[in-house]
């Protein structure tokens, strides 16, 4: 930007900034960059998501201390899939994949059934289901109904 380059810097506030669902996001750029992009917005921020987002840039420590209790959750997660052998795609993020080896969607209903719920399953990858990343309570809970509906 010093140089005077086209650069634009986007930003999503997501659930490592405990917004998941409220679709917050910014755009840094030189101001002749902003009016250009200004065209591509579906609509305005909502007022509450605008409030969390500047409220989250004001807590130094809330990434990186939001970063570590969601890798340890997750790696919690992939220690009891590893030890009860369910395969899933290692990853760095609040989410990750398990091969279910049947139809993903069997087990999403089964899940249901048990208060669980749990992300979607791909075309191209049928037989796994996507799982968030959440609290160790709540994936305390679909451990214990994963164990169950796969039994």
């Amino acid at each position: 930007m010093a140089a005077d380059k086209d650069v634009v810097i986007l930003r999503t506030f997501s659930k490592i900034y405990g917004m998941a669902g409220l679709r917050a996001g910014a755009s840094l750029a030189r101001p002749d960059l902003q009016a250009k992009l200004g065209g591509y917005s579906q609509t305005m921020m909502p007022i509450t998501g605008m409030a969390a987002a500047s409220a989250s840039l004001e807590q130094r420590n809330l990434v990186p201390e939001r970063r570590k209790l969601i890798g340890d959750v997750r790696e919690n997660v992939f220690e009891f899939l590893e030890k009860h052998n369910f395969t899933y795609v290692p990853s760095v993020s609040n989410c990750f994949m398990v091969n279910v080896k049947r139809p993903g969607m069997e087990i999403i209903e089964a899940l249901r059934k048990e208060k669980v719920y749990i992300g979607r399953v791909w075309p191209s990858w049928p037989t796994f289901v996507r799982v968030t990343v959440g609290l160790q309570s709540e994936m305390d809970k679909f451990k214990t109904a994963f164990q169950k509906v796969m039994a």
